[in-house]
């Protein structure tokens, strides 16, 4: 698994040469209605293993929660489930919204 800042994701988003990420976001839904980074799938972490057959396992994924935590544990789970491609943002959608987009709510 690799690690990628909330910096590094918004230019890599920002760069319309690069194809963007898959961006699981594996909080709960009321986590997402306060806050969320645009374009984000919504797979709350307890549901992962009934559902990670929804995801293609060739794909990129960046795995975004809270602070960091959740999303490096989904993306252990999923690498354990033959995906190669994965990445958690390192300080979760609090660090997207205290560096990227401070217009953001945070909790």
């Amino acid at each position: 698994m690799q690690n990628i800042t909330a910096t590094e994701l918004a230019t890599w988003l920002a760069d319309k040469s690069k194809i963007p990420p898959v961006l699981l976001d594996v909080r709960e839904p009321w986590e997402y209605e306060t806050c969320h980074i645009d374009g984000v799938q919504l797979m709350p972490m307890q549901t992962v293993p009934a559902r990670f057959n929804e995801l293609d396992e060739d794909a990129v994924i960046v795995c975004i929660c809270h602070h960091g935590g959740r999303s490096m544990q989904v993306a252990n789970f999923l690498e354990r489930q033959g995906f190669t491609q994965m990445i958690n943002l390192t300080g979760g959608v609090h660090a997207w919204a205290l560096q990227v987009d401070t217009d953001m709510p945070t909790y």
